[in-house]
């Protein structure tokens, strides 16, 4: 019985990739600036047809071999831990690998990184045979999380949970000059470096007028997901949950219209990070309760980070939260009179600012804005004074569990219809 159930849910989940692999290609709708913007990525672009075709193949190979249940709890437990001791391992020896090829005095850092590329090789050997198991086990516990919450169907989470760890796409974000909202969004390939991204944006703001940003995503909710390398499982239960809280949405109106309205957009974000946050630490709550503590967060971070504060001066706290919240109302202003180039002057002088109290935004712009203003689950930020975020945190608020948050909200398809739920 188990291995006729397993078989349909794989068909059911690969019918899920095919018909994400088709609808993929309308993402982006024709318009003008659309193919200009592709005629300087469409060489640098993520292949996500081939990307999900291989993930979806591993994911058939673990389902066929029912992976998890041939290890007991204790096993699991200490299977997770594993990988994410090898992850640490293995990212840990690329950053020295990256330092052998960045160091000027390293003549021929090919031949100086012999030995440390060998060891690397050993640890991407490990990593290929455990990360699958435990994929597939982190798999069943949010699966088993979910259908505690009565997100199942028949005792199975639809779609089912499946994702793989991968590096992950760079996302170029392309907002009009005069206003922050984003106009279009192209995956690039994950190889590319610093240098290629500022040069691409230099060269696509320059020719088309617009404000560009290529910024880096945790999680991205294909079919199978996709998501970050990482070592902390606190982060990835939460990306885990997020991104299956997309495709989710995607059988309810508020998914299905996602890309209708920035509101709908910003709706979407909202809600999977809320509901991220809270299944993820349902995961940990029950499985791996030690870990608990990696869910402590600093709000407010201080300067000690910072080279350039005067030694002996004593050292006020900086809130992010609000200084970018801040930051957002007064560009908005700004724009909103028309004065574009004030305020991407005062975009510049704020983001000098956030870096010497210890925050290293590469660029600080419209793009930047219009792609972070959407994660607007905690109060202030990148969203200023956007109503769609607190109105999506009052609906959960107001709501009796997570369940019925969810429920609630994926009905709507405008952010009339959550103004009416929250005023009720």
């Amino acid at each position: 019985m188990r291995t006729r159930i397993q078989r349909a849910i794989n068909l059911a989940a690969t019918l899920i990739l095919f018909l994400c692999v088709l609808s993929g290609a309308n993402l982006l709708p024709p318009s003008t600036l659309t193919a200009r913007v592709h005629r300087y990525t469409r060489y640098l672009e993520f292949d996500h047809a081939t990307w999900m075709l291989n993930a979806m193949n591993i994911k058939i190979g673990q389902g066929a071999l029912n992976t998890p249940h041939h290890f007991d709890e204790a096993a699991r437990h200490q299977i997770v831990l594993d990988y994410l001791h090898l992850m640490d391992q293995i990212l840990q020896t690329e950053a020295r690998l990256n330092l052998i090829y960045a160091n000027p005095s390293v003549v021929d850092p090919h031949a100086a990184s012999t030995g440390l590329r060998t060891e690397l090789a050993g640890l991407y050997d490990r990593q290929e045979r455990l990360a699958p198991v435990a994929e597939a086990v982190l798999e069943e516990q949010v699966s088993l999380v979910l259908v505690d919450l009565g997100l199942a169907v028949g005792g199975q989470p639809m779609p089912p949970v499946l994702f793989h760890i991968s590096p992950l796409p760079w996302h170029l974000v392309v907002s009009p000059r005069d206003r922050i909202a984003r106009e279009i969004a192209v995956s690039l390939v994950p190889d590319l470096t610093v240098d290629q991204q500022a040069a691409l944006e230099a060269q696509i703001d320059a020719d088309l007028d617009v404000s560009s940003l290529v910024v880096p995503v945790g999680g991205i909710g294909a079919y199978p997901t996709m998501i970050m390398r990482t070592t902390s499982l606190a982060w990835l239960s939460e990306v885990i949950a997020h991104e299956w809280i997309h495709n989710w949405l995607e059988f309810h109106p508020l998914g299905a219209n996602y890309d209708l309205s920035p509101e709908l957009r910003t709706m979407n974000e909202t809600t999977a990070s809320i509901a991220g946050n809270e299944i993820g630490r349902l995961v940990l709550e029950r499985f791996y309760p030690e870990l608990l503590a990696e869910y402590a967060s600093v709000s407010n971070i201080g300067l000690e980070g910072s080279p350039f504060w005067p030694p002996g001066v004593p050292r006020p706290r900086f809130n992010f939260q609000a200084e970018m919240h801040a930051t957002r109302v007064r560009v908005d202003e700004l724009l909103a009179e028309g004065k574009i180039e004030e305020a991407e002057a005062y975009m510049e002088e704020r983001r000098q600012i956030f870096w010497l109290n210890g925050y290293p935004i590469r660029k600080l712009n419209q793009a930047y804005f219009a792609f972070y203003g959407a994660y607007a689950d905690v109060p202030g930020g990148a969203a200023g004074q956007d109503p769609v975020g607190p109105a999506v945190r009052a609906l959960r608020q107001q709501s009796g569990s997570l369940t019925e948050f969810l429920r609630t909200i994926a009905r709507m398809d405008s952010f009339d219809d959550l103004q009416a739920a929250v005023a009720r």
